[in-house]
């Protein structure tokens, strides 16, 4: 939501649209994120009126999001190597066009990921934090060790 958002904004606000929109999504409760969605209403309104009728309509969609702890959220929202991975599958597949068999694509696809993943060098932050929440949470998905 936020990327879309940020869409409609010139290069001169993000920051302070980002800034603001960030209240929002890390409010404690769903209470306190629609008085930052209402205050935001009210700040910018006037110049992107999109952005919040935007949050309105997919409400029920981000509103869940909002039940989880801080450290499980920030895991949910830091999507940047998912989306990186699939830039770099779409582009090495734009590359080449047609494949002669499915095998040669899986191929390739299969190479390109062994280069993709030698280039990860960070893990998700604070991640033994958010898998302790999510055995507390999701007990009956998490394996027994």
């Amino acid at each position: 939501m936020v990327r879309h958002s940020l869409n409609f904004v010139g290069y001169k606000q993000r920051k302070e649209v980002a800034a603001d929109l960030s209240r929002i999504y890390r409010a404690a409760t769903r209470a306190e994120a629609e008085l930052h969605l209402d205050s935001f209403a009210e700040k910018w309104d006037a110049k992107y009126p999109s952005i919040s009728a935007s949050w309105r309509r997919n409400w029920e969609r981000i509103t869940p999001f909002l039940a989880y702890p801080a450290e499980v959220r920030r895991v949910i929202y830091t999507t940047n190597a998912i989306e990186s991975t699939n830039m770099s599958l779409r582009k090495i597949i734009k590359n080449r066009g047609s494949f002669p068999t499915d095998e040669a694509a899986m191929k390739l696809l299969y190479l390109a990921l062994r280069n993709i993943t030698a280039r990860w060098t960070m893990p998700v932050k604070d991640w033994r934090t958010a898998l302790n929440r999510f055995a507390i949470i999701f007990e009956d998905r998490m394996p027994d060790f």
